[in-house]
Parts: structure tokens; sequence; C-alpha cells
């Protein structure tokens, strides 16, 4: 599969397999990144479709909404968080003169994971492999960089984050050494915060089986940008779309107007998420299967789906990747 910049999307063809994308459905890609599922998304609804994309990374959007341009099909870049991915979907009716009543999507995806030319910059500040400043800002144009926010935090809460998020058993210990390390010289680099991680591991550096850092620098990106947030955004957001959705299939029409409760998916709207963290596959797990106990939504996917070997092999970042898959009822369904 072409990969421009290097990047391949994960789990391409279960994507695009399991959304069952159709010629002239509305697509939003809430994390369009470089483009490579956003492109095969475009070029399944064709021209007569149309593709959302959202990304707090304005150069990204920009490379992924030129790309998707190219295929032909009608494309709205928006730049900014999928925590607002309700208005995004309004916004974008709104541009291409649909009724707000007739804007719902009818397919949606989200790749938790972030574009390899991130991890590639060393501008960024996401990777230890090279020396560059502390930032680890998905949307570099907002927010509080890494280096500001390790200048701050009490070391029990940068410990609990490290552990929380990183999942990281030496937790408590790097965060001790951090705050030692800045009360004499600030942290501002990749490789003063990977310096300090290994000081902490000590001799069990040697004996990692991945760097040392991997874990501490996971968790400070997912706290910088408020990862999980934005996800609990999300799921509550595709929440009150399936249940508005079902809840209109389920009430009669009335002389045309406008069903009470129609938002912003469609009834059938498929809804895929694909995590690379286990705090993250464990909060869409329940969410979906939530979804599915109240009626308005059914589990495509009872156990998520995984990259194959020549997958992993061809792309190891696909190494960890989760993808669930719903599809929004279009009525009520009791006894679930």
């Amino acid at each position: 599969m072409n990969a421009p910049a290097g990047h391949l999307p994960v789990l391409a063809k279960p994507v695009v397999d399991l959304l069952q994308v159709a010629p002239g459905h509305r697509v939003l890609d809430c994390t369009a990144g470089r483009g490579g599922h956003a492109e095969l998304l475009a070029r399944a609804v064709g021209p007569s479709g149309q593709v959302i994309l959202m990304d707090r990374d304005a150069a990204n959007l920009a490379h992924a909404t030129a790309r998707v341009a190219a295929t032909g099909t009608p494309v709205h870049g928006i730049h900014g968080s999928f925590a607002n991915c309700e208005r995004a979907v309004a916004q974008a009716a709104c541009g291409a003169g649909i009724r707000p009543r007739h804007g719902a999507v009818d397919r949606v995806l989200a790749d938790l994971g972030f574009a390899s030319n991130q991890m590639d910059d060393p501008a960024r500040g996401f990777s230890f492999q090279h020396d560059g400043p502390l930032d680890m800002r998905l949307d570099p144009s907002q927010g509080e960089s890494a280096a500001e926010l390790l200048a701050r935090l009490p070391e029990r809460d940068l410990a609990d984050a490290i552990f929380r998020f990183g999942e990281d058993p030496f937790a408590r210990r790097i965060a001790r050494v951090i705050v030692d390390r800045r009360g004499s010289v600030p942290l501002r680099t990749t490789g003063q915060l990977a310096s300090a991680v290994v000081a902490a591991y000590g001799a069990k550096a040697r004996h990692s089986r991945m760097h040392p850092a991997t874990r501490t620098f996971m968790a400070l990106r997912i706290l910088v940008n408020d990862e999980l947030g934005a996800l609990a955004a999300l799921l509550d957001a595709v929440g009150r779309g399936a249940r508005a959705a079902a809840a209109a299939g389920s009430a009669p029409a009335d002389d045309g107007h406008a069903r009470p409760g129609e938002g912003w998916l469609a009834p059938g709207a498929r809804v895929a998420l694909i995590s690379f963290h286990s705090l993250e596959d464990r909060m869409v797990k329940h969410a979906f299967a939530e979804l599915e106990r109240q009626g308005v939504a059914r589990r495509i996917t009872r156990k998520p789906v995984e990259a194959d070997e020549s997958e992993m092999r061809l792309n190891p970042r696909s190494r960890s990747a989760k993808l669930r898959v719903i599809e929004v009822s279009a009525e009520i369904v009791t006894g679930r």
C-alpha cells in the first residue's frame, strides 16, 4: 500500500471491510493524520459522498485534506479535537449546504494513535531517539508543553501519571529523580528527560526489554494532550448520537417534520475506534457494551480486531492496535 511520508494506516483492510462504506455516505475521520485511512474511505464514498476530516495537527490536516480532495470526493477539514465532533459535523453540513436534520454522518473512524511524522520530527518532542525540545503537544499552537508540565507538577502527581498512563512500575522512583534534577536544571529537552528516567532505573536499565523512557514518554504525551479526556468526550458524543438515532427511528414521523431526537449519527451508522493503549481499549469496550445493553447499538466486533503477522512485519506500529466497531440501531431494541 502506498504510504506518503512513510506513514502506513493501521488495520486498513479491516477498517474498510467492517465500516462497509458505500457510495454517497458521509464519513467523519476524527483523526485525519496523513490521510491514509481517509483516502481509502474517500474512494469508497465517491463524488456523491462527503468526507469530514478532523485533526489537532494543522499541518497533517492540510496534507490529508489535499490528499482526499485529489480523489474527487468532497472534503471538509476542521482543525481541532474530536472531543468537538458533534459541532464539527454540523459545521461541515452547513458548509456543504446540507440542512441540519439531514446532516448526520453514516460512518465514523478514530485512530487514537499518532502520525509517524510526528514521532520522527525531533522538534515535536515525542521521541527520545533524537534530542529536541520537550513539547509533545499534538497541537503546537495551544496548551501546555511537556516541559512546562514537568516544571510545575508535584512529585506525587507526576508519579501517579507515569504509573496510570505509562503503567511503569518504577513510576515513583522516576518522579523523584525528575523532581531532584529540575531543582538544579529545568528539564527542557527529550534527552534530559530520557537521561533522568535511565538514572531512575539504575542497573535495571541494561536489562529492560524496551528503552526505560518509553512508558514515561507515553504517559506524558497522554497527559499533555488530555487524550483520555478527549476519548471520553468522543464516546459520550457517540452515545448521544446513537440514542438520538434510535429514538428517531422508534418515533412516528409527524407529517414530514423532523422526528424527535435526531442527532449527528444516522440510523445504521457504524463507528470504528482504533486504540493502542489498554486504558483506551477498556474505555471503548465498556462504552460500546453499554450502548448495546441500552438497545441503541450493536457490537460488530465482540473482541477487538488486531493486526495479522504480515501487517506487523510491514508496520510494527500495528502490533498494539485494537479495532472495535459498533452499528447504531435504526430503532431502540429491547431484550438485549
